[in-house]
């Protein structure tokens, strides 16, 4: 009997316990939901919410759907300083006005990505996107200089070769039924970012089947899934009842592509003893790729990075450089192909900078090729590549009179910014004129910002710009583009990158160039 009523004794004890942590914990979730309840309860929202579930009930499900649901949020309430969206429990703050966004984005406070950058983590690690704080701050520093223009250059003759070939490609379709060019376009990008970043030549314009190219698309399709659904954030759910199995395999596929690469780099270097200068076989001088650099890069204190630390900045290279490439291409020729007046304009500016020849494009051309410059920045103000990117707030902060307390994500909606009449009157028109020097004066610098902005803007805009006009060009010395969709058609939605529902349709023509 003494024996059952201590074990008694000891059930009553642990569930005491266990209804005091949980008492705890409900405690302090209930009294810090309310409490962000109350301090944000002035600022607009996008229609009526519920404790604990926000607007869950009123938040399309489908990618498409949900971009326009807060499209039009945005458009709505234009005139309102502010705009918040509760996701379960969460606050999300929208900015989408210059005065907010540079209030946020030029404070070297509020520098730590929102925790929906988290779901990042198991592909990329804690690299150069989603870091906060002093690792930032010091692979920032690091990787700098290997964006150096004289590096860029190196990259040039990468990107014409696998425009060529996209060039080549596309030639088949000449005189053909409308196609859809979104794949075509991306593989390119793919194979560029593929050698510049890891000196491997993946031939994704030739095999689009290979595991590892699919992997790439199907990795950040099934991560904004999971940033939607709040009750697949917890691994356990997710990998029981999501997509937890097909995500890991993916992972894995990845992984160990980007991990073989920087082992057969590294050994590769360790025999030329590091000399980037070396020639191959055939004479030729051996070209460099970012993970070379990165191989040979060390911090303040004359170490270099590890194994890790390199493959989270190689798979971050390759998430970022190649899908948001290649979406801002593929959006630029609906444009031109919408819009044959400006496609006029860029065939007379490249018929000024080649002529009739056919020879490779060199950095002196892509100076010269100011038009399409501003073709290609009026494409991505109206489709920015990322229309959407969040931080969290570090600590209490003023924004456009409204105090907003520490912990709140705060979403910058580039789509919606780049649409404020005050700075783009008839935002919807497209007009690269808006873009010339003597249409910018006067536009404040956060009112466009394609690259983000402020200390945490993208390290690789060059390059990205560099790219699309290489292969701009390069489509466009060959071709007479006709879009085969009106703009209200296109249906863009906004995963991790904003693409169009159904592709990019186009007609081909073959432009007849004087010599």
């Amino acid at each position: 009997m003494a024996v059952l009523l201590g074990d008694l004794s000891v059930a009553v004890v642990g569930t005491s316990v266990l209804v005091a942590i949980l008492s705890y914990l409900t405690y302090r979730l209930l009294s810090g939901h309310l409490l962000q309840y109350y301090q944000l309860k002035s600022i607009p929202e996008i229609g009526r919410s519920f404790p604990f579930i926000g607007h869950a009930l009123l938040l399309k499900r489908n990618a498409g759907d949900f971009f326009c649901q807060i499209a039009e949020a945005t458009e709505e309430f234009r005139s309102s300083p502010l705009l918040k969206v509760w996701v379960g429990p969460l606050p999300m703050l929208m900015l989408y006005h210059t005065e907010t966004v540079e209030t946020l984005l030029n404070n070297s406070v509020h520098m730590d990505k929102s925790s929906s950058y988290d779901f990042l983590h198991p592909w990329l690690g804690t690299g150069l996107l989603t870091s906060t704080g002093t690792k930032w701050r010091q692979r920032r520093k690091m990787l700098t200089p290997t964006f150096h223009f004289s590096i860029l250059v190196e990259f040039l003759e990468v990107m014409n070769e696998q425009a060529d070939i996209l060039v080549e490609k596309l030639g088949r379709e000449v005189g053909e039924a409308p196609f859809n060019c979104f794949q075509h376009i991306t593989l390119c990008a793919l194979d560029i970012i593929c050698e510049t970043a890891m000196g491997k030549k993946m031939y994704a314009q030739s095999n689009s089947e290979s595991d590892y190219v699919h992997s790439v698309y199907k990795m950040s399709d099934i991560i904004t899934r999971r940033q939607r659904m709040p009750w697949f954030w917890w691994d356990l759910s997710y990998n029981l009842f999501g997509e937890g199995l097909e995500h890991n395999r993916r992972l894995k596929t990845l992984h160990a592509v980007t991990s073989n690469v920087i082992h057969e780099r590294a050994d590769h270097l360790s025999l030329e003893e590091g000399d980037t200068d070396s020639v191959s076989e055939k004479g030729t001088k051996k070209r460099r790729a970012f993970l070379d650099m990165l191989l040979n890069t060390v911090d303040e204190g004359g170490n270099k990075l590890t194994h890790k630390d390199i493959q989270e900045e190689v798979d971050t290279f390759m998430f970022e450089g190649h899908d948001t490439t290649a979406a801002a291409m593929n959006w630029t020729v609906h444009l031109l192909g919408s819009h044959p007046e400006v496609q006029r304009k860029v065939h007379q500016e490249l018929q000024e900078v080649f002529g009739g020849s056919e020879r490779p494009i060199t950095m002196e051309d892509l100076k010269e090729l100011k038009y399409l410059d501003c073709v290609i920045k009026e494409s991505l103000r109206i489709f920015p590549s990322v229309p959407f990117f969040a931080r969290t707030l570090c600590d209490d902060i003023v924004i456009n009179g409204f105090k907003v307390p520490k912990g709140v994500n705060a979403i910058v909606l580039t789509y919606a910014l780049h649409r404020d009449p005050r700075y783009f009157p008839n935002p919807e028109e497209f007009q690269p004129e808006r873009f010339l020097p003597e249409n910018s004066v006067g536009r404040p610098p956060y009112a466009y910002i394609p690259f983000s902005a402020g200390l945490r803007n993208c390290i690789g805009q060059r390059f990205a710009m560099m790219e699309e006009k290489v292969v701009l060009a390069s489509i466009l010395r060959s071709f007479n583009i006709e879009a085969c969709q009106r703009r209200e058609e296109l249906n863009p939605f906004a995963e991790l990158i904003l693409r169009p529902e159904k592709g990019i349709f186009i007609k081909l023509e073959r432009r007849e160039t004087s010599q």
